[in-house]
């Protein structure tokens, strides 16, 4: 045992002997270790406030970061200089091992000259003048401690007075283009007497005009035909201002164009074929067959008027319209002026579009996650037709299969290992099949689905379950930040095909969780909101709700025709409910690529009519991946209910019809790829109605910030644009039911407070 300790000590004294050796040894006498950014102070007249946009634009101008600095900070380092301490102590041979370590640990010291802070400082001073600060003045200074070789650099800034806007002289109104560009300049926020004065902001309102009037016509317009005179000299402190047309534009890109003639050819995805000409109200269309191709499907999505006026716009609308159909891979609009026409200003429009292949097999595998943390890997096999009918009907039909397992902590995740195998069937037309009053954009194409499927899932030595659906839904955009999803009918069939003693058992302890599980069709129609929108670079929001109901309309029938009782449909009990869930993520930048983006959502079910149960399918719970992290999936809720000790199948009782949901993560850069997140989450689920075989598990607002489960935790996400695999330690700080323990703090010991759970893409 003495042994030990000793050998302990001697590695903690080698440890501490290796990091504290010099990370300067190899500077040349005059080098200086660059430790990062003491900071940037702005120090302004009669201590006004300085614009925190123009001081983070100043911020990234010195924004240089040191070695190892710490989760991408460039004032905070690591006390940990591994690649610097291997630069300067650690031998580099030709080759071998220690050569191999040497070139993927060693980091070249980042010194002060390499910073080149007097050059940043005219960058500084480059910037200020840029928004108007042309009295103010930049300097350095080398902050440095007791080690003469190190130095971080502290940036200090006299900003003055800013300039502003003083008078401002517009375009004569005496042309169309002059008195559209005017009515531009005047609908700036910027562009008014008194705005103080920023490159940017004139550079901003040239790239509007430019593109107001090509939308309006000139389509030849550049923002750089903007120029601006300003005068310093009539007042002091302020400028005025000339917005003009630059000396050197040619006459005729002023001219205003009209749409003169539209062609478009479709070409076969393998070339080819003999042309067809036909003349549409959208222009010429050539076709080369054979083809497969709707009457009206092209000049449906062509938005070019011949004899109106020309628009940029016009252009973009017909590219994403036509690359939403799917049915090509290459799509190419062209603009060239009428040569024969002179005197009428046209432009003929040259529209040019290749089939992709019609036929497309896929055979994928993966690793799939879900809401519940079940974790494991697949394989789907797909067939699709993108073009069908000839209209841009796709049909895709896709057979899936994966094993599962439940990610997470405690001895519950062992028995919920599964796997499910399943058929899918549908069929999307580019188009609603809706009535016409239903709003939507026509920017975007909207979809309707027909879709047709089946599913087997088996839980070992608990149950298997067959369930069929059927359904109808539009996908349509009513602008360009709302989406709607409207499922006008879906009918599905759970048949419980078998079921184990264990099983039984659970059920004949619980008649409420036994009635959801009751084979039943579940005929619904539900809808769908999603508004999703960046306000701007900083700042993002998602909103969506959803609201459901099931067996009204059949239940309406039957009452009608004077059935009373419980209702069946093909003798097997149909049910009825209505359900709704809303929730609100609000992301916030602060800082490069520090974020924090926070959640919180609510939900509520409840069965009526011909049921006495919401379906367990359709139930809530919590926990998990993408819930409270600090808990596995279902093992907290109903409000403060906790299954027995000895009922190792608890998980069958914690679902609940009330869900509430909060969260807010803060997510960095860690290193490329790779990011790390800090979260705090709270949430339960509750009944809202009295069950005795769950005591503690309905919804009561003198109980409900006690019964909230909270918890926090770190993760990790590897994050390669198309796929996000994510790691997240959940820790424990509060649940809701009893565990022994007094306090807020009332887990039963750290260990098992915890829970990892491994998932694919971010949790909200």
């Amino acid at each position: 045992m003495k042994n030990k300790y000793i050998n302990i000590c001697l590695s903690l004294a080698a440890s501490a002997c290796i990091f504290s050796c010099s990370t300067t040894s190899k500077l040349g006498k005059d080098d200086i270790l660059y430790t990062g950014v003491k900071g940037l102070e702005v120090e302004t007249p009669d201590k006004s406030k300085f614009p925190a946009a123009v001081k983070s634009t100043l911020e990234e101008a010195v924004a240089v970061k040191p070695n190892n600095a710490l989760l991408g900070s460039v004032s905070v380092r690591s006390p940990i200089p591994l690649g610097l301490w291997v630069y300067n102590h650690w031998p580099n041979p030709p080759k071998g091992f220690k050569h191999w370590v040497y070139e993927k640990l060693a980091t070249e010291p980042v010194l002060v000259s390499d910073v080149r802070p007097e050059v940043r400082v005219h960058m500084l001073d480059e910037i200020l003048d840029n928004n108007g600060y042309f009295s103010g003045h930049s300097t350095y200074e080398l902050v440095q401690k007791k080690n003469k070789k190190k130095a971080s650099i502290l940036y200090k800034i006299e900003s003055g007075h800013a300039y502003t806007l003083d008078s401002i002289i517009m375009l004569p109104d005496s042309t169309h283009l002059y008195h559209l560009i005017d009515s531009v300049a005047k609908r700036s926020k910027y562009f008014k007497p008194g705005s103080r004065y920023s490159t940017d902001s004139l550079n901003h309102l040239r790239i509007d005009i430019a593109n107001a009037v090509r939308n309006k016509g000139y389509y030849y317009f550049r923002p750089d035909y903007i120029q601006y005179l300003a005068d310093s000299t009539i007042n002091p402190g302020k400028i005025a201002i000339k917005l003009d047309i630059a000396d050197n534009v040619r006459p005729w890109t002023l001219d205003r164009f009209k749409t003169g003639q539209i062609t478009t050819y479709i070409y076969r995805n393998k070339g080819g074929g003999s042309p067809d000409t036909v003349e549409t109200d959208k222009g010429t269309l050539i076709r080369f067959l054979p083809s497969k191709l709707r009457d009206g499907l092209i000049p449906s999505c062509i938005v070019f008027r011949e004899g109106r006026t020309f628009s940029v716009r016009q252009m973009d609308v017909t590219q994403s319209r036509l690359s939403r159909l799917g049915i090509f891979n290459n799509i190419n609009i062209s603009v060239f002026p009428d040569t024969i026409h002179r005197d009428q200003r046209l432009l003929d429009v040259t529209i040019e579009c290749t089939y992709d292949k019609p036929l497309e097999a896929s055979i994928e595998a993966n690793v799939s996650s879900k809401s519940n943390s079940y974790l494991g890997p697949g394989l789907s096999l797909g067939v699709s037709n993108k073009n069908i009918f000839g209209g841009g009907e796709q049909l895709n039909l896709s057979l899936t299969g994966s094993y599962e397992w439940q990610t997470g902590s405690g001895k519950k995740s062992s028995v919920f290992n599964s796997y499910e195998v399943g058929l899918k069937g549908t069929l999307a037309f580019p188009r609603l099949l809706a009535p016409k009053f239903i709003p939507r954009s026509h920017r975007d194409v909207n979809w309707t689905r027909i879709t047709l499927g089946a599913e087997v899932l088996n839980r070992p030595h608990y149950f298997k379950l067959f369930q069929f659906n059927a359904g109808i839904s539009y996908d349509w955009r009513s602008s360009k930040y709302i989406s709607n999803t409207f499922t006008l009918f879906k009918l599905t069939y759970n048949k419980l095909q078998h079921t184990t003693e264990v099983f039984d058992s659970i059920m004949a302890a619980n008649p409420a969780i036994a009635l959801s599980f009751q084979n039943q069709f579940i005929p619904q129609m539900s809808y769908g909101f999603v508004y999703d929108r960046a306000m701007n670079r900083d700042n993002t929001i998602n909103v969506q709700f959803t609201l459901q109901q099931a067996g009204n309309i059949f239940w309406s029938i039957y009452e009608l025709c004077g059935k009373k009782g419980e209702k069946t449909l093909f003798h097997t009990p149909f049910s009825q409910f209505v359900k709704g869930y809303a929730q609100i993520v609000y992301g916030r930048r602060l800082g490069g690529n520090h974020w924090l983006v926070s959640r919180i959502g609510t939900g509520a079910a409840h069965a009526y009519g011909n049921s006495s149960q919401v379906p367990y399918s359709e139930q809530f719970y919590c926990g998990g991946a993408n819930s409270v992290r600090a808990f596995t999936v279902r093992s907290i809720g109903p409000g403060s209910y906790r299954a027995p000790a000895d009922q190792v199948n608890g998980y069958f009782d914690q679902t609940g019809t009330f869900t509430f949901i909060a969260n807010t993560e803060y997510r960095f850069p860690i290193l490329g790829p790779l990011h790390g997140a800090i979260f705090l989450d709270a949430g339960n689920i509750w009944t809202l109605k009295k069950e005795e075989s769950r005591p503690g598990g309905q919804l009561q607002a003198k109980n409900f910030l006690k019964d909230l489960a909270v918890g926090t935790g770190v993760g990790l996400r590897f994050d390669i644009s198309m796929l996000v695999i994510r790691g997240d330690l959940g820790i424990g700080i509060h649940a809701p039911y009893d565990t022994g323990k007094r306090g807020y703090y009332n887990m039963e010991s750290f260990k098992k407070s915890l829970a990892f759970h491994l998932a694919i893409g971010y949790p909200f």
